[in-house]
């Protein structure tokens, strides 16, 4: 496998027998926190479950004095964070299956269902399974541009993405929905390649989903209020786009930013485990932050760590990045971190110029990697 374009220096090159180290050394990395799990994890996750629902509870409370501008402030608020903490933290993390080894019935991935309108079983098939098995290969992983938006030079340009920036911006307003649309793959179902008969049973678990979801923030949880109905429902749509915003704008980050890599079918076909993770590093990015900032964040600031090991407690993962960061520099590959003002700053650049024609878009250099087999180098990516 090989990856990318050259540098001014020309590509760095992996030997067979480095991309075999990378996997022994990740592989060692997984089973030592793997076989340390216990007491303290238990306690992580307990306590964020402790303050979601506590956020939750003090939100709906102040909602009951949402006819004051403050409080009801408060109550969106404190709602927006324990919508985060649910979707971020807690229910993508569960749902990855982080937390099956406690065999607590409420954290079980099969079980577990979010505040989303996305239902569960969908979402770990589209993310789950397609993205973390095919990161970022085209034709395989859906997430390079969700069907709707061109996020990477290897996307064919046409004239409907000349809306690429408002198409962004819509799905970000309206991420949980974009979500939940994502298993349709209505793109697809458009251009004739799959008919609607096929994801009758996709359609039928999204609006029953949906329908439970609009009911509880915008008529059961309004109508509890009495006359402030419409205040609490405002406040309920409003928690909805700030925990949008958020999870879109963390998960972009992650995977869009400039330095990202993409890769083909061809060019990963047949993949060892150690070129497969040598192809999560290099299709993962990573936002720099304090502790209450990951926290928010799900962890998903450190995507190459998660990429690596997704189904391994998230708290740990700042504990793992500075070796999975000395692994990289040891073998010369490309660590992408960043702040999050740099990180998010270079996705919406990166969609203003892909909405644009080739030609009048100048590509700069990449950073090039080769990744040997047995016998000769096999180039891969964009």
């Amino acid at each position: 496998m090989a990856i990318l374009t050259e540098t001014t220096e020309g590509p760095l090159v992996l030997s067979v027998e480095q991309v075999e180290e990378i996997g022994r050394e990740l592989d060692a990395l997984r089973a030592r926190i793997t076989a340390d799990l216990g007491d303290r994890d238990r306690e992580y996750i307990y306590s964020v479950i402790k303050a979601q629902r506590g956020f939750e509870i003090a939100g709906r409370g102040l909602l009951y004095l949402g006819f004051l501008p403050p409080f009801w402030l408060a109550g969106v608020a404190a709602l927006s964070v324990s919508k985060i903490l649910d979707n971020m933290e807690i229910g993508h993390n569960v749902m990855h299956g982080q937390w099956d080894w406690m065999r607590e019935p409420g954290l079980n991935s099969r079980a577990f269902e979010w505040d989303n309108v996305c239902p569960g079983d969908q979402w770990k098939h589209s993310h789950n399974y397609m993205h973390h098995t095919y990161t970022n290969i085209h034709d395989m992983d859906r997430d390079i541009g969700y069907g709707v938006l061109r996020i990477d030079e290897g996307q064919k340009w046409n004239p409907y993405y000349l809306g690429n920036p408002v198409y962004a911006t819509l799905l970000m307003l309206l991420f949980e929905w974009g979500v939940m649309l994502h298993d349709l793959e209505v793109d697809n179902i458009i251009q004739g390649k799959r008919k609607w008969s096929e994801v009758k049973a996709l359609l039928k678990g999204q609006i029953r989903k949906s329908g439970r979801q609009v009911l509880k923030d915008y008529v059961v949880f309004p109508a509890l209020t009495g006359p402030l109905f419409l205040s609490t429902l405002a406040a309920n749509f409003t928690a909805n786009v700030v925990r949008n915003i958020w999870a879109y704008s963390i998960i972009f980050c992650g995977h869009f930013p400039t330095g990202v890599q993409t890769f083909t079918k061809d060019e990963t076909a047949e993949e060892t485990q150690g070129e497969w993770y040598v192809r999560q590093m290099l299709g993962s990015a990573n936002i720099t932050g304090g502790k209450l900032f990951h926290v928010m964040s799900g962890n998903l600031s450190h995507q190459i760590e998660h990429h690596l090991f997704p189904d391994l407690p998230a708290n740990r993962y700042p504990e793992i990045a500075p070796e999975v960061k000395a692994l990289c520099e040891k073998h010369g590959l490309p660590y992408n971190t960043g702040r999050f003002s740099k990180q998010i700053a270079s996705v919406w650049a990166k969609l203003f110029k892909l909405a644009l024609p080739p030609f009048l878009v100048k590509n700069g250099p990449q950073a090039g990697v080769i990744v040997m087999r047995r016998g000769q180098p096999s180039e891969v990516g964009v």
